[in-house]
């Protein structure tokens, strides 16, 4: 992607360059600190921090998994939600997307229930919960407990207002081509009232349903919480297009920003341990750049 046009604007919160894109005619952002470019990089920071560098309404879309719970405090780290969450929603574009994936520790016989207060926060904040969404984990670790395995987590999409882009997934209908009749009674039309009766023929696809079946990632690379590579792949098709800026403030071993790069968008990645950036760092080193950087 050639930069046409470059427009230079500099604020309290950094450098930072639009211009027009070559794919949709439409302007993307390249964020610098001082003369350090942010795109297509791992930050190695406390996301509270690094994001309040950023400019406001500049990210597409957000995929993430917090520590949550007993797993607050991660490598040494504490985790403070309410900041980022602001954060996110200031940085993040209209339109745009965050998809939050979260689960809830059982404490004392309890479940904390900390999942559903993070997503009433984020309403309350001004983003919408667009959809609840579920991943399914097909193959989990038994235990041995007085309750159903756990075997789930929230996938929670906000938008900050109606998301710009959905991509929807399909899948193959197995009733395609069959008949469905429709059969609506007392339509009034003007004066008159009569029945209505049609008959639809089934597509042979239909959109993927919010509950996304998937086995967990076997490969962790050093991070004990990694999840599927498939998972945040079809996040980042779904609610972004190529060109568009994918953001991971606790990208742990790097899963977003690689599927992100696989998918012909460009990615930020924020991650306070430095064994993890160093992972992360590697695991993007292995993919061949096949995109043109936003400055040449």
């Amino acid at each position: 992607m050639q930069a046409v046009g470059r427009q230079w604007r500099s604020g309290r919160r950094g450098k930072y360059a639009f211009w027009p894109s070559m794919v949709r005619g439409s302007y993307h952002l390249s964020i610098f600190l001082g003369d350090f470019p942010l795109i297509d990089q791992i930050l190695q920071g406390d996301c509270r921090e690094v994001l309040k560098q950023f400019p406001d309404n500049c990210i597409d879309l957000t995929v993430t998994s917090p520590p949550y719970d007993n797993l607050r405090k991660y490598h040494g780290y504490t985790f403070d939600f309410e900041p980022i969450a602001k954060e996110l929603f200031r940085t993040t574009k209209p339109g745009g997307v965050v998809v939050w994936v979260v689960g809830d520790a059982t404490i004392k016989g309890s479940e904390t229930g900390t999942s559903f207060k993070q997503a009433l926060y984020f309403k309350e904040i001004g983003f919408n919960l667009h959809d609840t969404m579920i991943y399914s984990k097909i193959s989990y670790p038994p235990l041995t407990h007085n309750r159903y395995e756990q075997s789930f987590e929230y996938m929670f999409v906000f938008s900050k207002g109606c998301p710009k882009t959905f991509n929807p997934l399909l899948i193959s209908c197995d009733t395609a081509g069959t008949k469905r009749s429709r059969y609506k009674s007392n339509k009034e039309v003007g004066s008159a009232i009569r029945n209505d009766n049609r008959v639809d023929i089934i597509n042979e696809t239909k959109y993927k349903a919010n509950v996304w079946a998937m086995h967990p990632n076997n490969t962790h690379h050093g991070h004990p919480a990694i999840f599927p590579e498939q998972l945040a792949a079809d996040h980042i098709l779904s609610w972004s297009n190529p060109g568009d800026l994918i953001l991971d403030p606790m990208c742990g071993s790097g899963t977003t920003c690689k599927m992100a790069k696989l998918n012909n968008r460009h990615f930020i990645g924020i991650e306070i341990s430095q064994e993890y950036c160093q992972i992360t760092n590697k695991r993007l080193a292995a993919i061949p750049t096949t995109l043109a950087a936003y400055c040449q």
